[in-house]
């Protein structure tokens, strides 16, 4: 599902929102959420998983055009775990 695919659904699913109103919501949604990551902290949300960050450590790498090493610094990535249920519906 892409971003459109969702504002669609939520506008179907609540016909009495304007379409502005549902795209306000869901950019409210994402916004929270990467500002609490970029904070450092997590977000749960029960039934579905948690977002958080790790750490990654600087690295050498390769350019793949050049073969060239490159020295890549550490850095913080998003990380999913899905939740048990979650994890049920996908294996049922």
């Amino acid at each position: 599902m892409i971003r459109s695919e969702l504002l669609q659904a939520l506008a179907a699913d609540n016909p009495e929102l304007r379409a502005e109103e549902v795209e306000q919501v869901v950019d409210i949604f994402f916004d929270e959420i990467a500002a609490r990551l970029a904070e450092g902290g997590r977000v749960e949300l029960r039934g579905f998983g948690t977002f958080s960050t790790r750490q990654r450590e600087s690295r050498t790498g390769r350019n793949p055009r050049t073969g060239d090493s490159v020295e890549v610094p550490a850095k913080r990535v998003p990380y999913f775990k899905p939740g048990k249920e979650m994890r049920e519906r996908l294996n049922s």
